[in-house]
C-alpha cells in the first residue's frame, strides 16, 4: 500500500511521540489493534471517518472505545486530532507508514515473496536467511503463491529484486547458449 504525503508526515509525528515516550512497539501494538477494530466494523469506520457526523461525537466514540481497546491517551489524542484534521480517512496509510518507520528503527526489513508453490518452513527459513545476508538486516518474509510462476522465487526488498524464478533462469540459459553460437 502507497501511503500519501499526509499520511506519511501524521506517521512521523506520531513515531516521534512514541519514541520520545520509548514506547514505540506499544503504540504500533495499539494503532493494530484500532486497525483490527474498524476492519471487522466497517459501519464503524465508516461513522468515524464521516464527516457529516459532528466531530464532538466521533471524538466520544473513540473515546468510548479507547479503554476497551486499550488504547493510551497519546492514541485518543492523535486520533482526535485526524478527526479535526478530517485526516481519519489516511488511518490506513498512517498504520502503514508507522509499522513501516518502526521496523526500520529494529532493523527489520520485509521481502515480499512470489513463489510457484507453498513454501515448507526448511525453505522459508532457508531463504530468510540468505536474504538477511544480502541486505545486512533481518527479513521478515510475505510468501504468496502465484502458480503463474513455472518455479522458484521472486523476493522483493525495498527496490532490490532477487528473481530466481525458473522462467528468469531459462531465459538467461537461452540468451547464453545463442550468445555461444
Amino acid at each position: 500500500m502507497r501511503s500519501s504525503t499526509a499520511a506519511i508526515r501524521y506517521a512521523r509525528a506520531l513515531f516521534g511521540l512514541a519514541r520520545e515516550e520509548r514506547r514505540v512497539a506499544e503504540v504500533r501494538e495499539e494503532l493494530d489493534r484500532l486497525a483490527t477494530l474498524m476492519r471487522e466494523n466497517a459501519g464503524l469506520e465508516a461513522a468515524l471517518e464521516q464527516p457529516l457526523f459532528p466531530a464532538d461525537e466521533r471524538k466520544g466514540v473513540i473515546r468510548a472505545l479507547a479503554e476497551p481497546a486499550r488504547q493510551s491517551p497519546l492514541l485518543v489524542q492523535f486520533y482526535c486530532f485526524l478527526i479535526d484534521q478530517r485526516r481519519l480517512v489516511d488511518f490506513a496509510g498512517i498504520h502503514a507508514e508507522y509499522e513501516r518507520l518502526a521496523d526500520d528503527e529494529a532493523g527489520l526489513t520485509t521481502a515480499e515473496v512470489v513463489s510457484a508453490s507453498e513454501l515448507d518452513e526448511r525453505r522459508k527459513d532457508r531463504l530468510r536467511r540468505a536474504l538477511s545476508e544480502r541486505t545486512g538486516r533481518e527479513v521478515r518474509l510475505e510468501v504468496k503463491v502465484d502458480p503463474n510462476l513455472i518455479g522458484g522465487v521472486v523476493a522483493r526488498v525495498g527496490d532490490l529484486v532477487f528473481d530466481g524464478s525458473l522462467r528468469t533462469q531459462l531465459a538467461t540459459l537461452r540468451a547464453n547458449l545463442t550468445k555461444g553460437s
